[in-house]
């Protein structure tokens, strides 16, 4: 392989930065700090997802930060005449979003080197064709005009990842390769992690490929459910003509769902409104719609006459779909969420998905498993969400020790919560840097499922991890000495203990909601505050908004017949119906000047993910208490400052 272009060092130096898009070709010494941590939200912010053609070459990178400032801006990348990009740690965190490196590839991006990469990114990364690589001494070489042979550029993959690149992507393997696949219809020998059981029965036999599904080796499984959203749809029907033509014929298609749950209130966004992108979203429903009408597809879609959606597609699969044991994908990083049921849950990208529709084959490089025991007792008022922030500020987290890993969250804490306080830990494995998060279904599993949707599951022997089983690392928490914590802006492994937190900082924008913090647990903890400050006049401030939003119908159902809307509206909230919405700037609630400071139950904070402002990440109780507070307050100090 010769790459022709020239190659762009990422850099936390403002100044390198301007020097490289003028022309200059630095070292790395030159170029340091490489920038680190950069993600999908910034490779191509949340506008640019309107795009699913080669039209979106000319945003990529527009987000992203480098020492403060926005260097890159439309159509600079391309102009530029790169072909390489150089970064520091977990290139690519954040949201699965496809869109990323196909904008890199299509301002004419072949390789990027970084010292470690996000599983989804460099996945979706393989699957279009581009490589990616932790081999700085390449620079030089490439510098030089060397032809680089291709065995460097995969040294290291597992060989379904180098196969894949070779035939120049997934979609040209799969049409080769997976026509034929079959269950392989055994299980390993020796002690088995609940995942790998899970795994070992959705296997799948293709020619040519001897997976034995040891970590870091690739192959393929048949999932139960397969589930996009509007964001993805257009762009793998795209994907999906263009190369085969139409109709399709399409593998099982009644275990496709489609879900158009991101963009329902995108008519009250700040941002779709302020930069004219509601045409985009139109045009995004209408391929949607379109791929459901043409090929029969069942669609949970927006609310008839009032806004919103049925609600946010993880969500709804984990209420409605899933069963114990299952092995699910979808078109979204925190597709981890249906882990809290038992089931191997993981995203994937557009490409992926795309030819998982025709195949019926989903890629998977097998993982290690990192066990996570929560021990002790939760003290009151601390929530499973202040359990995520504190694991994702734990050393190992932040050292990258998850990347990649299979989750497994066990202990007596995990026994005695709810599925939906599962569900936020499995949920927010994808900010852990995870492949999945998985917990082992029990009687509280059961009684959910028998709850929620009338269905009276049995479980069986299998449905857990044995005794022996091998795990890479075992993160153990004692949870006794958790407090409710915070999150300071910027990434949401920057956790602190809000009782040490003893700055003053001015809220403007309180958000509740999300897949994350819109389940039935999350509103029983928004409305304790708020009855509480109900009971007592208290109201949130005329300077600071707080919105509330369910994830799914069936949540405002509950908060419904539980009667407590007078109190959220008696407070001053405004409820809004399911979606996604401020989450990814996608409704209100989203900030629109770099000044303001919004506090957030959601799972992300990074730069321009919740509009220009700062976004603070804190529990549910925390996030209403701040409210009602008008600063950053937890629901101790809440009560402190106004006793009976």
């Amino acid at each position: 392989m010769k790459f022709s272009g020239r190659i762009l060092i990422l850099s936390d130096d403002a100044a390198a930065m301007s020097a490289q898009l003028a022309g200059a070709d630095l070292g790395l010494e030159e170029a340091s700090p490489r920038r680190s941590n950069v993600s999908t939200d910034e490779i191509t912010p949340l506008p640019v997802l309107l795009n699913f053609d080669e039209t979106l070459g000319r945003y990529a990178h527009t987000g992203t930060v480098f020492g403060g400032v926005k260097a890159i801006g439309e159509g600079t990348l391309a102009r530029g005449g790169f072909s390489v990009l150089v970064a520091g740690k977990r290139y690519g965190k954040g949201s699965s979003r496809e869109h990323s490196p196909l904008a890199e590839r299509s301002a004419g991006i072949r390789l990027v080197i970084a010292e470690s990469f996000e599983r989804i990114y460099r996945q979706n990364c393989d699957n279009l064709g581009i490589f990616t690589s932790s081999d700085f001494g390449l620079i030089d070489r490439i510098r030089a005009g060397e032809d680089i042979p291709l065995e460097e550029l995969v040294a290291g993959r597992d060989s379904l990842a180098s196969a894949i690149l070779r035939e120049g992507g997934l979609l040209s393997f799969g049409e080769r390769h997976l026509a034929h696949a079959r269950p392989v219809g055994d299980t390993p020998a020796g002690p088995q992690t609940l995942a790998q059981k899970i795994v070992a029965r959705a296997r799948l036999q293709v020619e040519g490929l001897d997976w034995d599904m040891r970590p870091g080796t690739g192959g393929f499984v048949r999932a139960d459910w397969r589930f996009i959203h509007e964001y993805y749809t257009g762009m793998a029907a795209h994907m999906l003509h263009d190369r085969f033509g139409r109709p399709l014929a399409l593998r099982n298609p009644g275990t496709i769902l489609l879900f158009e749950d991101h963009l329902s209130y995108s008519h009250r966004s700040p941002t779709h409104l302020s930069q004219g992108l509601l045409p985009g979203v139109r045009a995004l429903s209408q391929a949607h719609r379109a791929f459901e009408r043409e090929y029969g597809l069942k669609s949970h879609g927006y609310l008839v006459g009032e806004e919103g959606s049925e609600g946010i597609s993880h969500a709804m699969m984990t209420e409605l779909y899933a069963l114990p044991g299952q092995l699910i994908v979808g078109t979204d990083s925190h597709t981890t969420h249906l882990g809290a049921v038992g089931c191997f849950a993981y995203g994937i990208g557009t490409t992926d998905m795309a030819n998982a529709f025709v195949t019926g084959a989903c890629r998977l490089t097998m993982a290690e498993s990192l066990l996570v025991r929560l021990e002790g007792e939760l003290p009151p008022g601390v929530s499973a969400k202040d359990v995520a922030l504190t694991i994702l500020a734990s050393s190992l987290i932040r050292e990258g020790g998850g990347l990649g890993k299979i989750f497994e969250f066990a202990g007596p804490v995990i026994d005695a919560m709810s599925v939906d306080a599962r569900a936020t830990l499995t949920n927010m494995v994808a900010e852990m840097g995870g492949l999945t998060g998985i917990c082992a279904p029990d009687a509280t599993t059961v009684a959910f499922l028998r709850e929620r949707r009338a269905v009276d599951f049995q479980l069986e022997d299998w449905m857990q991890s044995d005794p022996e089983a091998i795990y890479a690392d075992v993160l153990t928490i004692d949870c006794s000495r958790v407090g409710p914590m915070l999150a300071s802006p910027g990434d949401p492994g920057n956790g602190l203990a809000l009782e040490t937190f003893s700055d003053t900082v001015h809220v403007d924008i309180a958000y509740g909601g999300s897949c994350t913090a819109g389940k039935r647990d999350d509103f029983d903890a928004y409305h304790e505050v708020a009855q509480w400050a109900f009971e007592r006049g208290l109201s949130v401030p005329p300077e600071t908004k707080l919105y509330l939003q369910c994830g799914t119908l069936q949540v405002r159902d509950y908060c419904e017949k539980k009667g407590y809307m007078d109190a959220f509206r008696g407070i001053g909230a405004e409820i809004l119906g399911p979606s996604c919405g401020a989450c990814g700037q996608c409704g209100p609630g989203v900030s629109t000047d770099p000044g303001q400071v919004t506090i957030s139950a959601i799972n992300r904070n990074f730069p321009g993910r919740g509009g220009p402002g700062t976004t603070w990440l804190a529990s549910p109780a925390t996030v209403v208490a701040s409210a009602i507070a008008g600063k950053v307050c937890g629901f101790a100090n809440l009560r402190a400052a106004h006793p009976e």
